[in-house]
């Protein structure tokens, strides 16, 4: 009896040492809290619609001062969508014009007729006719009303490596005759002020 009186005690003591490892195991050294970093605020938000919430998304346009004749950059939000759909909206932006006291480069008539981006990263950019009734191109004028919509797409979106013109969906020589549009333009950030 005496024996089983021992056996019992003795298994109970090692049960009660499992039991304390086992609590000081997941308690204290097997168990960390994780904590959580403050992460970057994405460029992503939402606002709320008429339909729910919208997505929206933080772009840079760049509109032209008349001070130095130089691209400035203006912050913008527009709607999360496909590619396409965001450039389109980009430039729509740039036609509403700057916010801040910056030269609009495009006529406020100017209406985006389709904007599509290929594979190779060229964007294609079809205006109305409208925006070649600016009455203020020079060369300096064109040539900012170009590098307008060309950085702003080229800056903001990762895809778009050149962008092409295009009025009522046709190619055009010129927007008022200085700048020559038979080409895709690469974007020129020395146009751009530091």
């Amino acid at each position: 009896m005496k024996r089983k009186k021992k056996k019992l005690a003795t298994t109970i003591v090692l049960l009660a040492i499992l039991a304390v490892v086992m609590i000081i195991f997941f308690f204290g050294i097997g168990y960390q809290e994780k904590i959580k970093h403050p992460e970057k605020p994405s460029a992503v938000t939402t606002s709320a619609g008429p339909t729910g919430e919208i997505k929206m998304k933080k772009v840079t346009l760049f509109f032209l001062s008349e001070a130095d004749n130089l691209l400035h950059p203006e912050e913008r939000e527009i709607p999360v969508s496909t590619p396409g759909e965001e450039a389109r909206a980009l430039v729509e932006e740039l036609i509403r014009g700057s916010k801040t006291g910056f030269l609009s480069v495009l006529p406020e008539t100017t209406r985006v007729r389709q904007v599509f981006i290929t594979d190779d990263g060229t964007a294609y950019v079809d205006l109305s006719r409208q925006v070649l009734q600016a009455s203020y191109y020079g060369s300096s004028g064109e040539m900012a009303a170009v590098y307008s919509i060309v950085n702003s797409l080229a800056y903001n979106f990762k895809n778009i490596k050149r962008v092409s013109l295009l009025v009522e969906g046709n190619e055009r020589e010129t927007l008022g005759g200085h700048v020559d549009l038979s080409r895709p333009f690469n974007p020129d950030y020395s146009l751009v002020t530091r």
